[in-house]
């Protein structure tokens, strides 16, 4: 009886062992840009808090490559069931009008699970740029046409398409350098390498009084509450212009719902966090939970919408 019952608690510890050590479900976020982004900054402003609330490890790997589509191609093709997302932005549906053929469907090739909030981006030159407003930059610009560049953080990026619809409306012609991070194109243009770059809020919130790079414009079409002082493009110079970015995590099409439910609830309990509201102002994005349904419509429409700016910018990849 002895023997029975020590071997009895000798089973019961062994399988409590195996238990604690079996390895626990790992979400992976796919950022489909370079370490430095605003997409990666924002994943990792949330990764840890994310996990806590899920139960999980949440890791975040970079993918970055032709403007985002290497990173989302990856989770296009993963399996639903497979714990891996992708943190998208606009670049996501600029991609499907922008490239001539992709690997994937934009629309359809993915399951949206959570959306996190949105950016407005803002233009900035360098300051040997005789430009102080919109109109003055536009001015120049015409009158130095294709003696001019603009930075980027790389082709069909959010960074590319915004500038590139500047140019289409205003009727300029500035030559796009395409690199691989929004920071390396910040990096150009104070060096003076290049004369301009249209960036997201949190990076150019720290630019605000440096004298190294002026900032022009922001793309909203109302002023935004981060940079009060500085115009929108719109009125300060190119009338009827707006560009912002949404941010939030699609999976692979297929995904399970109650996978999808899940992630979605955990979203938006952290976006009444006061440590992660206050990351996310830090960084210029204002939070804006809403279930995935409403999440669905918002890329449909944000889809077409972006057709037309792909349109009206004159943009291709060849």
């Amino acid at each position: 009886m002895l023997r029975r019952n020590f071997m009895g608690s000798v089973l019961t510890l062994a399988s409590s062992m195996a238990l604690a050590q079996a390895p626990t479900r790992v979400e992976r976020v796919v950022v489909p840009f370079a370490a430095g982004g605003v997409q990666d900054l924002l994943a990792r402003a949330i990764s840890a808090e994310l996990g806590i609330a899920l139960g999980q490890t949440v890791i975040i790997e970079n993918k970055p490559g032709a403007g985002g589509t290497v990173g989302t191609g990856f989770v296009a093709k993963a399996a639903p069931d497979s714990g891996v997302m992708v943190l998208a932005a606009a670049s996501h549906n600029i991609a499907g009008s922008l490239y001539p053929k992709l690997s994937y469907d934009p629309q359809k090739d993915f399951a949206p699970i959570a959306h996190i909030g949105t950016a407005d981006y803002v233009l900035m030159v360098h300051p040997d740029v005789p430009a102080r407003t919109v109109a003055e930059y536009i001015r120049y610009a015409k009158a130095n046409p294709g003696k001019m560049n603009y930075a980027t953080a790389g082709i069909g990026s959010a960074t590319h398409l915004s500038m590139a619809y500047v140019n289409g409306m205003a009727g300029i012609d500035v030559v796009h350098v395409p690199l691989k991070a929004t920071g390396e194109a910040i990096n150009e243009v104070i060096s003076g390498r290049a004369q301009a770059v249209i960036a997201a809020s949190i990076g150019a919130l720290s630019f605000a009084k440096d004298s190294r790079i002026r900032l022009i414009g922001v793309t909203s079409p109302k002023r935004s509450k981060y940079l009060p002082d500085v115009p929108s493009i719109a009125e300060s110079g190119l009338p009827g212009y707006q560009f912002d970015s949404w941010f939030g995590l699609l999976g692979p099409a297929g995904t399970p719902a109650a996978e999808i439910s899940r992630i979605n609830l955990a979203i938006a309990k952290l976006l009444k966090d006061p440590v992660v509201l206050e990351r996310l102002d830090k960084q210029g994005i204002e939070p804006h939970a809403m279930n995935n349904a409403d999440f669905a419509k918002l890329l449909a429409l944000d889809y077409e919408r972006m057709a037309r700016v792909v349109k009206v910018s004159g943009a291709k990849i060849e």
